[in-house]
């Protein structure tokens, strides 16, 4: 009995020490498996915050008719823009160039429609001067129709930048949820579809490179 007693106190002391030499190696797993989980959810979801565009229109549109965001997709995108008091003043630019036959003829476009207030951060003086001037006014214009691709507002984002019918590119960023176009404007009523064209209004007149 004095022999038993030691050498099972002995054996119940080691079969002790390994299982708390056990649960320990075990605590000391599974906390960094827990941080790298939680690092990289946290890491897609700031990715995906960052590229997120809010969609919500800005621009007062009629409520139905012609001129209204379900009407607008009946209509080739210069007569639905016709149809929409907020962009008056493009409609009144379009027909200034002779572009309205070309825009309602293209087989799948993006467009981005600055709105009236738009025009009216040019002064009065410039913007008669360039809607006397032809080419200038046409050079202005086409850079705000990207060819051949309805593209969404999270598709420009992704893609990053595009030609344009004028022949120069222009980019796209997503920035605090918007579309920012160009580095000139915001996106202030995305994704509005017409018939041949996925239209953006924007909320600043986008300027060719010299």
């Amino acid at each position: 009995m004095r022999i038993w007693k030691p050498l099972r106190l002995a054996a119940l002391l080691a079969v002790l020490a390994l299982m708390l030499a056990a649960c320990g190696g075990g605590a000391e797993q599974s906390q960094p498996a827990a941080e790298a989980e939680g690092g990289a959810g946290t890491e897609a979801a700031a990715g995906a915050g960052a590229t997120a565009i809010d969609t919500t229109c800005q621009v007062t549109l009629p409520a139905e008719g012609e001129g209204s965001a379900q009407g607008m997709t009946d209509d080739p995108v210069a007569t639905a823009a016709s149809n929409n008091p907020a962009l008056s003043t493009l409609v009144s630019a379009v027909k200034e160039a002779g572009l309205v036959d070309t825009l309602n003829s293209l087989q799948g476009a993006t467009v981005f429609a600055p709105s009236n207030a738009a025009f009216e951060k040019i002064p009065p003086e410039t913007l008669s001067a360039v809607l006397a001037d032809k080419e200038k006014l046409t050079s202005i214009l086409t850079l705000h129709v990207v060819p051949n691709e309805k593209l969404d507002a999270q598709a420009l984002a992704n893609k990053g930048s595009a030609p344009t019918v004028n022949g120069q590119e222009i980019t796209f960023a997503a920035e605090d949820g918007s579309l920012v176009v160009n580095g000139q404007a915001t996106g202030i009523c995305p994704n509005v579809r017409t018939a041949n064209a996925t239209v953006h209004i924007i909320d600043t007149v986008l300027m060719p490179q010299a």
